[in-house]
């Protein structure tokens, strides 16, 4: 693919090699595009979510590479490996993740803050972000005075803010209802047509699948399907 942004090769992790070896990946190659919508699922124990961790370097491989914009993450230091994430990868985890002392507007602007950049700059981009996914009237609102779906959306202009390179989202509706997770859904993909934001889900919801443009099936650790709609 020559638009690949993220190219995976060889990709294997396992866990107790020197007594009964239990490989969670086992020989995967995969390249993902720049503005794709793509949902990578699975059953419970597939291999889904490791994979997403190696991809948003969470976690280090047994074998293999995990290239970003031709950077391989998994040769980078520590120190390295966390200014890289801060930099290039956004994160919607399931559980949303949320600083509970912090208003939605802070914790939008925290990942700027941490980047380094000036308060006026931070709090201008957290306001714009939270309009775009419908949260302009709940802005100083703290997560305990949200609801879940409105909590979600928070999480996806948080992982907006440092304008990544692409966004994990690990069951990202999981905990929502059909109303929420369609009004979630419908928000990411706004913004993967209109501003060509790559998302890279791993999900078993049905209703994630559907709206992806391309899925890729993992069991037992490897690619079992790869396809595009």
């Amino acid at each position: 693919m020559e638009n690949s942004i993220i190219k995976i090769q060889g990709l294997k992790k396992v866990y107790n090699p020197d007594t009964i070896p239990v490989f969670a990946l086992n020989g995967i190659n995969l390249e993902i595009e720049e503005g794709e919508f793509i949902a990578i699922v699975g059953p419970s124990g597939s291999g889904k979510s490791t994979l997403l961790n190696m991809i948003g370097g969470l976690d280090s491989p047994s074998e293999g590479s995990v290239e970003i914009g031709g950077i391989k993450i998994d040769e980078l230091d520590s120190k390295k490996l966390i200014d890289f994430r801060l930099k290039n990868i956004g994160f919607v985890f399931q559980d949303y993740s949320l600083l509970p002392v912090l208003t939605a507007k802070e914790n939008v602007a925290f990942v700027m803050q941490l980047q380094g950049q000036a308060d006026q700059k931070c709090n201008k981009r957290a306001e714009e972000l939270l309009t775009a996914v419908g949260l302009q009237e709940r802005m100083n609102n703290r997560p305990a005075k949200l609801s879940g779906g409105q909590q979600q959306r928070v999480a996806v202009a948080r992982a907006l803010a440092s304008k990544p390179k692409f966004i994990l989202a690990d069951e990202p509706t999981a905990n929502l209802d059909s109303k929420s997770t369609s009004d979630l859904l419908d928000i990411m993909l706004q913004l993967n047509k209109e501003e060509k934001i790559t998302f890279i889900f791993s999900t078993h919801d049905q209703r994630v699948i559907d709206k992806a443009r391309r899925v890729v099936w993992v069991v037992d650790g490897k690619i079992d399907k790869d396809e595009r709609k």
